[in-house]
């Protein structure tokens, strides 16, 4: 038990430690309530139009603006072969010559018929100018003369059957013949391919028909040239949307000077549409919960409000935002991890430039 001397003690001690916890408290108090209410740094913008061109991304198939399977028109022999694999060839140059001996008597043969044909139609018509002859008799005779001139033409055509030529300038593919093989009218030659402009077919969806025109600017990339990209412009539209895609097929022009660009070729394409005015901000001024998207608008008091926004094609770290703000509102865009609505922001103060090292004093001569 206390003595009446510690009782006494303790009487006076505990009123001051009350009195002394109860006036450390509200300094604390104050404290924690000037850090909440203090406002948080971040980055903010105003909301502006500017000028914007989406993209539409498809894959495409690189194909020659003009390809063809050289064939020969005839069963014959191979005689002579005047190209290489690989090898350019201008318009109109023979690459086969195919044997034609039996072409070459027909046409002797058919050209000394005609040659008498014409000699006695010659004759006739003299003695029908006398009226020696009846008039129906030349005519029979002409009949002769026309049928053994066609024969000499048939005759030209069946020997220019067996030389095989370009039909356009190109690059020839591998060979796939030899002199001496027996080659019909399925054997196939050659390929030949104009590849000094590429076409490139792509599907686009019916919604984006409106936006895409003839001269629309589109880029391409292939795996095989990683980080290059091949420009062209929309040559053509099709004319139908197909029905079961409820797509259209675009075809887009790309000059190939360098050849790098081949028939077959799959490329990653990218369609420009015409520049429009639309609402740009960075990706990261937009919050992403599960399905929602929102961004912290700044309210005119200094506080923060989430505003759900409906967001459109990004590209390059933007986005286009098409529902939820409007031109000359400010929003958070860095810092939103340290936002909830009601919290009051302030605009972060820009970092200062580093400090350059003074030049070092010229040294004393």
């Amino acid at each position: 038990m206390l003595s009446r001397s510690g009782t006494l003690r303790l009487a006076v001690v505990l009123p001051l430690l009350l009195l002394a916890a109860c006036g450390g408290s509200e300094p604390q108090a104050k404290a924690n309530g000037n850090a909440a209410e203090r406002p948080v740094p971040v980055t903010t913008r105003v909301v502006q139009l500017s000028a914007w061109n989406d993209t539409l991304q498809a894959l495409g198939t690189a194909k020659a603006r003009e390809s063809v399977t050289l064939t020969a028109k005839v069963s014959e022999i191979v005689q002579d072969v005047h190209f290489e694999s690989g090898q350019q060839v201008a318009a109109g140059q023979t690459l086969v010559t195919l044997k034609g001996d039996a072409a070459h008597a027909a046409l002797v043969q058919a050209e000394a018929t005609y040659a008498e044909a014409d000699r006695l139609y010659r004759r006739q018509k003299e003695l029908a100018d006398q009226q020696l002859i009846a008039r129906s008799q030349l005519d029979t005779q002409l009949v002769l003369r026309d049928v053994a001139a066609a024969r000499v033409r048939q005759a030209r055509a069946d020997i220019g059957d067996r030389s095989v030529r370009a039909p356009f300038a190109g690059v020839l593919g591998i060979r796939q013949v030899s002199p001496g093989s027996l080659i019909t009218a399925n054997s196939s030659i050659a390929t030949l391919d104009d590849v000094s402009r590429m076409y490139v077919d792509f599907q686009v969806p019916e919604a984006a028909l409106a936006t895409v025109g003839v001269g629309n600017a589109v880029t391409a990339g292939a795996t095989a040239f990683p980080g290059e990209t091949f420009e062209g412009k929309v040559e053509t539209v099709d004319a139908r949307i197909d029905p079961t895609t409820r797509a259209v097929t675009v075809r887009a022009v790309f000059p190939n000077d360098d050849r790098k660009l081949r028939p077959g070729m799959l490329l990653d394409v990218r369609l420009f549409r015409p520049e429009r005015q639309a609402l740009v901000i960075p990706e990261i001024a937009v919050v992403q919960v599960g399905r929602d998207s929102f961004v912290y608008r700044v309210k005119a008091d200094g506080s923060v409000e989430q505003a759900p926004v409906a967001a459109g094609v990004r590209r390059d770290g933007q986005v286009e935002i098409v529902k939820g703000v409007a031109a000359g509102d400010r929003i958070v865009i860095d810092g939103t991890g340290k936002l909830r609505p009601g919290v009051k922001v302030v605009d972060a103060a820009p970092a200062a430039p580093p400090k350059q090292d003074a030049p070092a004093a010229a040294g004393k001569g």
